[in-house]
């Protein structure tokens, strides 16, 4: 039996593991991705002032997938990153996690979790200030050894039989045949796994359109990246290293998240081909003075327009426009007074920003006015929780759009309407992360595996 897995990220390579050491020799599996080898990737952490734009696209595709190289923040919890109660009891998740946990173990990561200390009392000035702060077990690898970790899975499903086809493109898909059309040949199946994560995420929907499978569009998440002092969340970074808190705004009652705080780390481009977005890592090896975090509002569409994905799109295309083909940068207090920054205005802030290939200008020309509304409300109240966070000094990047929009209708098991294609991770709509895009490819490993008994 041959399983055909389209993607290296974290999803397509859980799936794999999970299927050859559980199959033994009654499986082929062949992964095939369409981006670099491990060795080949260049990352555009290499140059942290001046990404060049070839490596800002290998940071999103090639062999472990954007999350891979990613600052290595993992987060094992059943609702953060995706919603496995959606696809299994709240035991099985834990169990499930655990699972995920012993094999990042496995490859020589000493994965703990320290105790709660000090988190009744975040919840509670969170609470005080109108926030929720959602407690999380968390393990910080650091960029510098996602490479290593990714190396060691790959040999694992080297060594016990599963193939690699890298550089190579999936381009069709003929479920009556079951084959798998490439760029160069086709591969026939007998099971398929869908797994091309966030930046295939429109060829994935292209697919299920032509096949009939049906999907919807969960909200986008759309905002900055916030960077400022790290001098001023060290007492937060001590409870929680990747601090959740979950915001509702006075004004439009709209839901705005953190996501991705990054301690002492470095704010990077996103290269998607038509237009740039942002994101941030941080490094155990290599570290800035300063804390970068994504502040990210929820949109969801209905009538008459509902693909959350273009409305994202066109953002990030507009901000693109403004800013010259490079992200927009611009003070805190500079958005407020509605003036546009300067590099002089910059210069004179206390803090120097980690990415100097931006454009100075203005976010309230790319984003629409009730998003600004909500960053500045919600900067506000972040403020009574971490003083200082709402200086004028506060740098803001834009935009840092998450594109998991497009949401792929399954059974429990992710398999599709079509028998025998699954999809697993942040492309199709039912991950947000790594251990949750981990988590979807061994559920679908382990249907799979269900029907080979």
């Amino acid at each position: 039996m041959r399983v055909v897995i389209v993607g290296a990220g974290p999803a397509g390579l859980f799936a794999a593991l999970e299927l050859l050491r559980n199959a033994g020799e009654k499986v082929e599996v062949i992964i095939v991705e369409k981006g670099k080898d491990i060795e080949e990737r260049v990352k555009s952490t290499i140059n942290l002032e001046l990404p060049a734009e070839e490596g800002a696209m290998d940071v999103l595709c090639g062999v472990g997938g954007a999350g891979f190289f990613s600052d290595g923040k993992l987060n094992f919890s059943p609702v953060i990153g995706g919603n496995l109660l959606e696809f299994m009891s709240r035991e099985e998740a834990n169990l499930l996690m655990e699972h995920i946990a012993d094999i990042f173990r496995e490859s020589g990561f000493h994965i703990e979790f320290p105790e709660d200390y000090g988190v009744r009392e975040l919840q509670r000035n969170a609470a005080k200030a109108g926030i929720t702060f959602i407690p999380v077990k968390q393990y910080h690898l650091g960029s510098e050894n996602l490479p290593t970790l990714v190396g060691w899975i790959k040999r694992e499903i080297t060594s016990l039989g599963g193939k690699f086809l890298i550089g190579r493109e999936a381009r069709k898909v003929n479920p009556i045949h079951r084959i798998l059309e490439l760029d160069r040949g086709n591969l026939d199946y007998d099971f398929l796994i869908l797994a091309p994560g966030r930046v295939g995420s429109n060829w994935l929907s292209q697919i299920c359109s032509e096949l009939g499978i049906e999907r919807k569009f969960n909200p986008v998440d759309v905002g900055v990246r916030v960077e400022f002092p790290s001098s001023l969340i060290e007492d937060v970074i001590k409870v929680n290293w990747d601090p959740k808190f979950h915001i509702r705004t006075r004004e439009y009652d709209d839901f705005v998240r953190t996501f991705c705080t990054n301690y002492n780390g470095f704010v990077i481009k996103e290269n998607y081909g038509d237009f740039i977005c942002v994101n941030g890592y941080a490094r155990k090896d290599r570290q800035s003075e300063n804390t970068n975090l994504a502040l990210l509002v929820q949109v969801g569409l209905t009538e008459p327009v509902e693909n959350t994905n273009e409305y994202g799109r066109s953002i990030a295309k507009l901000a693109t426009t403004l800013g010259g083909g490079k992200p927009i940068i611009q003070r805190l207090g500079d958005l407020r007074h509605g003036r546009r920054s300067t590099w002089d205005r910059i210069k004179r802030s206390i803090i120097r920003p980690t990415l100097l290939s931006v454009t100075p200008g203005d976010i309230s020309m790319a984003m629409p006015h009730r998003i600004i509304t909500n960053i500045l409300e919600a900067l506000e109240k972040l403020d009574k929780v971490i003083p200082g966070i709402a200086n004028d000094s506060t740098l803001l990047y834009a935009p840092e759009i998450k594109f998991y929009a497009m949401r792929v209708k399954t059974n429990r098991e992710l398999e599709t309407s079509i028998s025998n294609v699954y999809v697993a991770g942040d492309g199709a709509g039912v991950s947000r992360g790594i251990i949750g895009a981990c988590a979807t490819g061994i559920i679908a490993a382990r249907s799979i595996l269900g029907k080979l008994r």
